[in-house]
Protein backbone atom coordinates (compact mmCIF):
# COMPACT_ATOMS: atom_id res chain seq x y z
CA UNK A 1 0.00 0.00 0.00
CA UNK A 2 2.82 2.38 0.92
CA UNK A 3 4.53 1.71 -2.43
CA UNK A 4 1.33 2.64 -4.31
CA UNK A 5 0.96 5.88 -2.33
CA UNK A 6 4.62 6.81 -2.98
CA UNK A 7 4.28 5.96 -6.69
CA UNK A 8 1.17 8.13 -6.93
CA UNK A 9 2.88 11.07 -5.28
CA UNK A 10 5.96 10.68 -7.48
CA UNK A 11 3.84 10.48 -10.65
CA UNK A 12 1.89 13.58 -9.62
CA UNK A 13 5.14 15.46 -9.04
CA UNK A 14 6.48 14.50 -12.48
CA UNK A 15 3.27 15.56 -14.19
CA UNK A 16 3.36 18.89 -12.35
CA UNK A 17 6.93 19.61 -13.46
CA UNK A 18 6.21 18.68 -17.07
CA UNK A 19 3.04 20.74 -17.29
CA UNK A 20 4.32 23.78 -15.39
CA UNK A 21 3.85 26.88 -17.63
CA UNK A 22 6.62 28.86 -15.99
CA UNK A 23 9.90 26.97 -16.51
CA UNK A 24 8.96 23.86 -18.43
CA UNK A 25 12.25 23.19 -20.24
CA UNK A 26 15.62 24.53 -21.27
CA UNK A 27 16.77 25.05 -24.84
CA UNK A 28 20.06 25.28 -26.69
CA UNK A 29 20.62 28.25 -28.98
CA UNK A 30 22.51 28.22 -32.26
CA UNK A 31 23.11 31.48 -34.12
CA UNK A 32 24.51 31.20 -37.65
CA UNK A 33 25.47 27.60 -36.86
CA UNK A 34 27.35 28.43 -33.65
CA UNK A 35 26.16 27.06 -30.30
CA UNK A 36 26.05 30.02 -27.93
CA UNK A 37 27.52 29.72 -24.46
CA UNK A 38 25.40 31.80 -22.09
CA UNK A 39 25.85 32.78 -18.45
CA UNK A 40 22.23 31.71 -17.88
CA UNK A 41 20.42 28.88 -19.62
CA UNK A 42 17.52 29.72 -21.93
CA UNK A 43 14.19 28.56 -20.57
CA UNK A 44 10.61 28.08 -21.71
CA UNK A 45 7.76 30.07 -20.20
CA UNK A 46 4.19 29.73 -21.42
CA UNK A 47 5.47 27.78 -24.44
CA UNK A 48 7.81 30.63 -25.43
CA UNK A 49 11.60 30.34 -25.40
CA UNK A 50 13.10 33.02 -23.19
CA UNK A 51 16.77 33.92 -23.46
CA UNK A 52 19.14 36.08 -21.40
CA UNK A 53 19.38 39.59 -22.82
CA UNK A 54 23.14 39.27 -23.36
CA UNK A 55 22.46 36.76 -26.15
CA UNK A 56 20.50 39.44 -27.99
CA UNK A 57 22.91 42.30 -27.45
CA UNK A 58 26.08 40.41 -28.32
CA UNK A 59 25.09 37.96 -31.01
CA UNK A 60 22.27 39.61 -32.95
CA UNK A 61 24.10 42.92 -33.21
CA UNK A 62 21.68 44.92 -31.06
CA UNK A 63 22.89 47.50 -28.55
CA UNK A 64 21.29 47.70 -25.11
CA UNK A 65 20.43 50.69 -22.96
CA UNK A 66 18.95 50.34 -19.47
CA UNK A 67 16.84 52.92 -17.66
CA UNK A 68 15.27 51.73 -14.41
CA UNK A 69 13.18 48.66 -15.39
CA UNK A 70 13.07 49.61 -19.08
CA UNK A 71 15.46 48.33 -21.71
CA UNK A 72 15.94 49.71 -25.22
CA UNK A 73 17.36 47.55 -28.00
CA UNK A 74 18.58 49.20 -31.19
CA UNK A 75 20.05 47.93 -34.43
CA UNK A 76 20.29 49.99 -37.59
CA UNK A 77 16.86 51.60 -38.04
CA UNK A 78 15.06 49.35 -35.55
CA UNK A 79 14.37 50.45 -31.96
CA UNK A 80 12.57 48.24 -29.44
CA UNK A 81 11.56 49.26 -25.92
CA UNK A 82 10.73 46.56 -23.37
CA UNK A 83 9.77 46.73 -19.72
CA UNK A 84 10.22 44.07 -17.08
CA UNK A 85 7.00 42.25 -16.16
CA UNK A 86 5.04 44.02 -18.90
CA UNK A 87 3.68 42.49 -22.10
CA UNK A 88 3.67 45.87 -23.84
CA UNK A 89 6.51 46.53 -26.26
CA UNK A 90 7.15 49.62 -28.38
CA UNK A 91 8.66 48.86 -31.78
CA UNK A 92 9.70 51.93 -33.78
CA UNK A 93 7.07 53.97 -31.96
CA UNK A 94 4.21 51.45 -32.33
CA UNK A 95 2.92 49.52 -29.31
CA UNK A 96 2.47 45.75 -29.57
CA UNK A 97 1.63 43.01 -27.07
CA UNK A 98 3.93 40.11 -26.22
CA UNK A 99 2.69 36.60 -25.45
CA UNK A 100 4.97 36.51 -22.41
CA UNK A 101 6.44 39.27 -20.27
CA UNK A 102 10.21 39.86 -19.91
CA UNK A 103 11.32 38.87 -16.43
CA UNK A 104 14.32 38.81 -14.11
CA UNK A 105 15.81 35.56 -12.84
CA UNK A 106 19.09 35.18 -10.92
CA UNK A 107 20.00 38.78 -11.80
CA UNK A 108 19.56 38.09 -15.51
CA UNK A 109 16.90 39.61 -17.72
CA UNK A 110 15.05 37.14 -19.96
CA UNK A 111 13.30 38.21 -23.15
CA UNK A 112 11.27 36.30 -25.80
CA UNK A 113 13.71 34.88 -28.33
CA UNK A 114 11.43 34.60 -31.38
CA UNK A 115 10.03 38.12 -31.10
CA UNK A 116 13.46 39.72 -30.71
CA UNK A 117 15.15 37.65 -33.43
CA UNK A 118 12.41 38.19 -36.01
CA UNK A 119 12.21 41.90 -35.15
CA UNK A 120 15.88 42.25 -36.05
CA UNK A 121 15.45 40.39 -39.34
CA UNK A 122 16.46 36.86 -38.36
CA UNK A 123 14.82 33.52 -39.11
CA UNK A 124 14.03 31.28 -36.13
CA UNK A 125 13.35 27.54 -35.97
CA UNK A 126 12.85 25.22 -33.00
CA UNK A 127 13.50 21.48 -33.13
CA UNK A 128 14.42 18.88 -30.51
CA UNK A 129 15.40 21.36 -27.83
CA UNK A 130 17.50 23.58 -30.10
CA UNK A 131 16.57 27.09 -31.18
CA UNK A 132 18.24 27.86 -34.50
CA UNK A 133 18.63 31.51 -35.51
CA UNK A 134 19.89 32.51 -38.94
CA UNK A 135 20.78 36.18 -39.32
CA UNK A 136 21.06 38.10 -42.57
CA UNK A 137 24.56 38.09 -44.10
CA UNK A 138 26.50 41.28 -44.74
CA UNK A 139 26.27 42.30 -48.41
CA UNK A 140 29.08 44.33 -50.01
CA UNK A 141 28.60 45.58 -53.58
CA UNK A 142 25.87 42.98 -54.11
CA UNK A 143 28.00 40.09 -52.81
CA UNK A 144 27.05 38.10 -49.70
CA UNK A 145 29.86 37.87 -47.16
CA UNK A 146 30.48 34.46 -45.61
CA UNK A 147 33.25 35.36 -43.17
CA UNK A 148 35.76 37.99 -42.16
CA UNK A 149 39.42 36.99 -42.04
CA UNK A 150 41.63 38.67 -39.44
CA UNK A 151 45.42 38.53 -39.74
CA UNK A 152 48.32 39.99 -37.81
CA UNK A 153 52.07 39.40 -37.95
CA UNK A 154 54.84 39.26 -35.39
CA UNK A 155 58.61 39.37 -35.98
CA UNK A 156 58.55 35.61 -36.54
CA UNK A 157 55.28 34.32 -38.04
CA UNK A 158 51.69 35.43 -37.94
CA UNK A 159 48.14 34.48 -36.96
CA UNK A 160 45.14 34.08 -39.25
CA UNK A 161 41.60 33.70 -37.88
CA UNK A 162 38.13 33.72 -39.43
CA UNK A 163 34.91 35.09 -37.96
CA UNK A 164 31.55 33.83 -39.31
CA UNK A 165 28.94 35.65 -37.23
CA UNK A 166 26.93 37.81 -39.64
CA UNK A 167 26.09 40.46 -37.06
CA UNK A 168 29.72 40.80 -35.99
CA UNK A 169 30.89 41.05 -39.61
CA UNK A 170 28.34 43.77 -40.28
CA UNK A 171 29.22 45.71 -37.14
CA UNK A 172 32.96 45.72 -37.90
CA UNK A 173 32.43 46.62 -41.55
CA UNK A 174 30.20 49.52 -40.53
CA UNK A 175 32.88 50.82 -38.14
CA UNK A 176 35.33 51.01 -41.04
CA UNK A 177 32.86 52.69 -43.37
CA UNK A 178 31.32 55.13 -40.89
CA UNK A 179 34.53 56.21 -39.16
CA UNK A 180 37.05 56.55 -41.94
CA UNK A 181 38.04 60.16 -42.32
CA UNK A 182 39.48 62.21 -45.13
CA UNK A 183 41.66 60.72 -47.84
CA UNK A 184 45.39 61.07 -47.22
CA UNK A 185 48.57 60.20 -49.05
CA UNK A 186 50.31 56.94 -48.27
CA UNK A 187 52.91 57.27 -45.48
CA UNK A 188 56.50 57.63 -46.57
CA UNK A 189 57.48 54.55 -44.58
CA UNK A 190 55.29 51.70 -43.31
CA UNK A 191 55.64 47.99 -42.61
CA UNK A 192 53.83 44.89 -41.33
CA UNK A 193 56.32 44.73 -38.48
CA UNK A 194 56.68 47.13 -35.57
CA UNK A 195 60.31 46.12 -35.13
CA UNK A 196 61.19 47.25 -38.66
CA UNK A 197 59.93 50.84 -38.46
CA UNK A 198 61.41 53.93 -36.89
CA UNK A 199 59.66 56.50 -34.74
CA UNK A 200 57.33 58.52 -36.96
CA UNK A 201 56.76 55.61 -39.37
CA UNK A 202 53.66 53.39 -39.48
CA UNK A 203 53.25 49.70 -38.67
CA UNK A 204 50.27 47.52 -39.58
CA UNK A 205 48.27 46.32 -36.59
CA UNK A 206 46.04 43.96 -38.52
CA UNK A 207 44.47 43.08 -41.85
CA UNK A 208 40.70 42.51 -42.25
CA UNK A 209 39.41 40.69 -45.34
CA UNK A 210 35.68 40.27 -45.98
CA UNK A 211 35.29 36.98 -47.86
CA UNK A 212 32.59 35.81 -50.26
CA UNK A 213 31.04 32.32 -50.31
CA UNK A 214 34.10 30.96 -52.15
CA UNK A 215 36.60 32.48 -49.73
CA UNK A 216 37.64 35.30 -52.04
CA UNK A 217 38.39 38.70 -50.50
CA UNK A 218 35.76 41.24 -51.60
CA UNK A 219 36.95 44.09 -49.37
CA UNK A 220 40.11 44.56 -47.31
CA UNK A 221 41.04 47.14 -44.71
CA UNK A 222 44.43 47.46 -42.99
CA UNK A 223 44.87 49.41 -39.76
CA UNK A 224 48.17 51.24 -39.30
CA UNK A 225 49.45 52.93 -36.15
CA UNK A 226 52.13 55.57 -35.74
CA UNK A 227 55.34 54.31 -34.15
CA UNK A 228 56.13 56.46 -31.12
CA UNK A 229 59.53 57.64 -29.95
CA UNK A 230 60.94 56.01 -26.82
CA UNK A 231 61.94 59.43 -25.44
CA UNK A 232 58.37 60.76 -25.65
CA UNK A 233 58.94 62.95 -28.70
CA UNK A 234 55.58 63.73 -30.33
CA UNK A 235 54.91 63.80 -34.06
CA UNK A 236 52.50 66.06 -35.89
CA UNK A 237 51.02 63.07 -37.72
CA UNK A 238 47.77 61.09 -37.43
CA UNK A 239 47.97 58.35 -34.80
CA UNK A 240 45.92 55.84 -36.82
CA UNK A 241 45.34 55.32 -40.55
CA UNK A 242 43.40 52.76 -42.53
CA UNK A 243 44.35 51.49 -45.93
CA UNK A 244 41.48 50.41 -48.16
CA UNK A 245 43.51 47.82 -50.03
CA UNK A 246 40.67 47.09 -52.45
CA UNK A 247 40.78 50.69 -53.71
CA UNK A 248 44.44 51.29 -52.75
CA UNK A 249 43.40 54.40 -50.86
CA UNK A 250 44.50 55.70 -47.42
CA UNK A 251 42.17 57.39 -44.93
CA UNK A 252 42.37 58.98 -41.52
CA UNK A 253 41.07 56.77 -38.73
CA UNK A 254 41.01 56.94 -34.93
CA UNK A 255 42.06 54.90 -31.93
CA UNK A 256 38.55 54.67 -30.50
CA UNK A 257 37.22 52.96 -33.64
CA UNK A 258 40.21 50.64 -33.77
CA UNK A 259 39.60 49.61 -30.17
CA UNK A 260 35.88 49.07 -30.89
CA UNK A 261 36.84 46.62 -33.64
CA UNK A 262 39.17 44.78 -31.26
CA UNK A 263 36.40 44.54 -28.66
CA UNK A 264 33.89 43.14 -31.16
CA UNK A 265 36.37 40.57 -32.41
CA UNK A 266 37.18 39.53 -28.84
CA UNK A 267 33.47 39.22 -28.02
CA UNK A 268 32.87 37.13 -31.14
CA UNK A 269 35.78 34.90 -30.15
CA UNK A 270 34.41 34.40 -26.63
CA UNK A 271 31.02 33.43 -28.10
CA UNK A 272 32.47 30.84 -30.45
CA UNK A 273 32.28 32.64 -33.81
CA UNK A 274 36.05 32.75 -34.44
CA UNK A 275 38.10 29.87 -35.86
CA UNK A 276 41.90 29.71 -35.89
CA UNK A 277 43.15 29.10 -39.42
CA UNK A 278 46.90 29.19 -38.75
CA UNK A 279 49.42 30.30 -36.14
CA UNK A 280 53.09 30.41 -37.16
CA UNK A 281 54.28 32.71 -34.38
CA UNK A 282 57.45 31.35 -32.75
Amino acid sequence: MMKKVFSGIFLTLILFIISSPTYAATAQIKIDGVTIATDANPTVKNNRTMVPLRVISENLGATVHWSDSQVTLTKNEMKVILKLNSNKVVKNGKTELLDVKPFMKNNRTFVPMRFIAETFGSNVDYKKGTVTVDTKPLVIDGVKIKAMQYEFHMTMGGVIQQMKGNSYNEAIYNIFIENKGSKVEAPANYSWYFQLVSAGDYYKNAQYDFLDQDGKSIKRFDIYSLAQSSDGTSFAQPQVLIHDATENQWYLFNQTSSQAIDQLFYRASMNGFVTLISNTVV
